[in-house]
């Protein structure tokens, strides 16, 4: 294993971008993953016990998962085989596993790499568990998507997931500080360029060596670029972002939380994520408009209003002014007053009809355009509402057999404070009118 990093397959002299040649030697080397490779880490424990076991990494790309497998080959010995679920079939299985267990009738172990492994299906999947179980290979399965939704329990049960996270600034700025001991000369970028580049980065460490290295090649003698300079020579990095995977849910998630919990600066930032990211503006529209009912509601009917029309002015104006319009509702509703009040009491009715669907309402409220029905009491009694004094007649609604229900508890904020003062004084009457 001490040719760990070789260049073979490569003609002699051929360049090899920054990234492949910064690769780490070791663990300690790797940046961002102290909690997994540190003196501490999860995988440097693993080590010293003597058993690695088979593994799941999952986090995003460029966070040193495929690296981090090859050092734990080498720090136990083991044979390092890789191969892609992209590019590998049913056969290519099998061949890798009767290579594994001829090494292993030699003495030799196998640690087996699998890149993308939430790309073979479940029939695939399975055909892990039996070289797993009896030791042929010791699985170490990269993915980029959340295994609890991507594999299979049994593999998974047979698996620890190690969570790889996304490089921070700190580590990002060690890395390109790498690269300039490496280049022997420093990144041509003012300050504010340098965080910039940080930034496009977006926690991938290999996408910030290989925006280095385009930097590198576009720059000048004596040439040092400010943040418009960086944008116009790298064609502004889009974040990472998989509009139909984890990503897309993650931030929806995130914007709709904060707009609930009334923090609009977080919100704008999720929100400003998700367009950068390519995210359809309608989807995010449509969004917008289930918060204002759901976590707002009747505290602001406004915030409705707002959202709807939101979703109006972006189909108007279209990208990128129509953003703005969504971004002042995703605003408007973050500071509204909340209330789920509607919210809840809608549940409550949906599974008091769940359970009660069939019950006749009072025959009083019911209309009788026959005679039968007239005779069978359809109609009867009933008072008009507008010709009792407030409006009010108080009279029961509900069928017999339920009851009077109560399911909408206004909150003590914004309009629904005023509502609360309707539903009181009314009551109050119905008390008075029924006594």
């Amino acid at each position: 294993m001490s040719d760990l990093f070789s260049n073979a397959g490569l003609e002699k002299g051929a360049p090899r971008p920054l990234a492949d040649r910064l690769r780490p030697q070791s663990l300690a080397e790797v940046a961002g993953q102290d909690h997994l490779v540190g003196p501490d880490g999860a995988l440097t424990r693993l080590i010293r016990s003597g058993s690695l076991g088979s593994l799941i990494f999952w986090g995003p790309p460029g966070t040193g998962k495929t690296t981090v497998a090859r050092l734990l080959a080498h720090e136990t010995n083991l044979a390092f085989t890789q191969i892609s679920a992209i590019f590998s079939g049913v056969a290519d299985l099998k061949k890798t596993f009767e290579a594994a267990r001829a090494r292993r009738a030699t003495g030799q172990g196998t640690l087996l790499f699998v890149d993308e492994i939430h790309r073979f299906n479940r029939a695939q999947q399975d055909s892990f568990l039996p070289v797993m179980e009896d030791g042929t290979v010791t699985l170490i399965g990269a993915t980029t998507e959340n295994p609890s939704f991507e594999l299979n329990a049994a593999l998974l049960s047979r698996a620890r997931v190690m969570t790889f996270r996304a490089l921070d600034d700190e580590a990002l700025e060690k890395l390109l500080a790498r690269a300039e001991a490496a280049e022997s000369r420093r990144l041509p970028l003012d300050d504010d360029a340098r965080r910039a580049l940080i930034g496009m980065a977006d926690g991938d460490g290999r996408a910030a060596l290989t925006l280095a290295e385009e930097i590198w090649r576009a720059a000048r003698e004596g040439e040092t670029f400010d943040r418009a300079g960086l944008s116009e020579i790298v064609q502004r990095r889009a974040p990472i972002y998989d509009k139909a995977q984890e990503g897309h849910y993650n931030l929806i998630s995130a914007l709709h939380k904060t707009v609930r919990g009334s923090d609009p600066d977080a919100a704008l930032y999720y929100l400003a994520r998700m367009f950068a990211g390519g995210e359809d503006p309608l989807f995010i529209a449509r969004r917008v408009v289930r918060m204002a009912v759901e976590d707002i509601g009747l505290a602001d009917p406004q915030a409705l209003v707002v959202a709807n029309a939101a979703k109006d002015a972006y189909d108007f104006l279209g990208s990128p002014e129509g953003e703005l319009a969504i971004a002042q509702a995703v605003i408007y509703c973050a500071t509204a007053p909340k209330s789920n009040a509607a919210y809840m009491a809608f549940k409550t009715a949906q599974a008091l009809a769940r359970d009660h669907g069939s019950l006749t309402p009072p025959k009083t409220i019911l209309n009788a355009p026959t005679r039968l029905m007239r005779e069978e009491g359809y109609g009867a009694d009933y008072v008009y509402d507008h010709d009792a004094p407030d409006a009010f007649s108080g009279q029961n609604y509900w069928p017999e057999q339920l009851g009077r229900r109560k399911m909408y508890a206004p909150a003590e904020r914004g309009f629904e404070r005023e509502i609360a003062r309707r539903l009181d004084y009314w009551a109050k009457l119905r008390r008075e009118r029924e006594g």
